[in-house]
């Protein structure tokens, strides 16, 4: 029996290296990685500029504590600053401690008005923000939930995209509405423009915060900086993870500056978060997705990709129900099992994720190119005529 915890269902693969949006395995085999690690490897496995800057600051200094100034820690927070709606960041080393100091941090700033019951979170069903005690209580899926006793309360859940729910679900307790522009995990789904302004103005005329978990669809994923953009509105409070590191652990939470000084001494910490090695890796990977045409090319490889998947529908529509998406975190909702679907891939040598509602996402590293999405289409026609025979 493995050492290992027995929660996750591995595949029997392993890989020792990875190139661009190719994975390379310990039978020599290579492959097309189009989950990106779940949406992380945004740059790409082994990107140069990562690489150096990471094998520079490596034989330098990995860590301090954050009693000590840390500069390469200040410059990922300015640059962050500088292109978001954020005047203040906190650095962690996850998704889920980004959204818990999301949470905190609105909690903390109603307490410290005076308004000390202002603590409930309204959240939306099908949401995931994390495998803690209070992310997956934020969540409310009810089979992350079973088996560790009582969840944890201050959240309300209503349905996905539905505001006259919200409105009625906001009280004199209310301190904030959390939720993804864009649902990963549960399926792929895309909350529209019209409903993200109208969130906000529900905010405004409310006093409460709009807090965005762009963990998976933030950082260039959808063709914007963040998802948000879309919408040209701006949040309150937001949860980053996932790409900003690049397969390097990092999270931060973004908040504006009256929302963020609240959190002063005492109230929250980390002991790795932040520390040179991350933060220097932060800056390398921002340096890249902020390159001249970068999301430009993030949008028309994007669009490639949904229109390509259209076509492959048109071609099984014995296997394909559905085409998702927004930029480079698309997917479909299968006929057949989604995860036989997602090994028939595998058998074709393309690496793909699944998600909620019988939906196989793709989320390839955001230097993907059309070349490589018509050959990642082509591998998954051969998948999908190998399981219709």
């Amino acid at each position: 029996m493995s050492s290992l915890y027995q929660n996750y269902v591995r595949a029997d693969i392993a890989f020792e290296r990875g190139e661009g949006v190719r994975l390379f395995s310990t039978d020599g085999k290579e492959y097309l990685d189009f989950a990106g690690g779940i949406a992380v490897s945004a740059v790409g496995h082994a990107d140069p500029h990562v690489v150096e800057a990471a094998k520079a600051q490596v034989e330098k200094l990995w860590h301090v504590g954050n009693v000590f100034q840390i500069p390469e820690q200040q410059k990922l927070a300015e640059r962050l600053t500088s292109i978001s709606f954020a005047d203040m960041v906190f650095f962690t080393n996850s998704g889920a401690e980004a959204i818990e100091c999301a949470l905190k941090t609105a909690r903390r700033y109603f307490y410290d008005k005076g308004e000390k019951d202002r603590y409930e979170i309204v959240t939306m069903e099908g949401a995931f923000h994390g495998r803690t005690l209070g992310t997956i209580a934020a969540g409310g899926n009810p089979a992350y939930l079973e088996g560790f006793g009582p969840k944890a309360e201050g959240f309300t859940q209503v349905p996905r995209g539905d505001l006259e729910a919200l409105k009625a679900a906001i009280s004199d307790k209310t301190a904030a509405i959390l939720f993804e522009p864009v649902q990963g995990e549960s399926g792929i789904n895309v909350l529209n423009v019209e409903f993200l302004q109208s969130v906000r103005a529900l905010c405004d005329e409310h006093g409460i915060l709009m807090v965005l978990d762009e963990i998976q669809c933030g950082y260039g994923r959808t063709g914007k900086m963040f998802a948000y953009e879309w919408a040209d509105i701006e949040p309150d409070i937001m949860a980053l993870a996932k790409g900003i590191g690049g397969g390097f652990p990092l999270g931060a939470c973004l908040a504006k500056e009256e929302i963020g000084k609240a959190m002063v001494p005492g109230t929250h910490g980390s002991t790795y978060g932040g520390n040179p090695l991350a933060c220097t890796v932060g800056n390398a990977v921002l340096d890249r997705v902020t390159e001249d045409g970068f999301l430009d090319h993030v949008i028309e490889v994007g669009n490639h990709l949904q229109w390509s998947l259209r076509q492959l529908a048109q071609k099984h529509p014995e296997m394909i129900e559905e085409v998702r998406g927004k930029g480079l975190m698309c997917g479909i909702k299968v006929k057949p099992a989604a995860g036989d679907v997602i090994t028939a891939f595998r058998e074709n040598q393309l690496i793909t994720v699944g998600a909620g509602d019988n939906v196989v996402r793709f989320l390839p590293p955001l230097i993907v190119t059309k070349d490589d999405i018509d050959e990642a289409i082509r591998r998954m026609d051969a998948g999908l005529k190998s399981l219709a025979s």
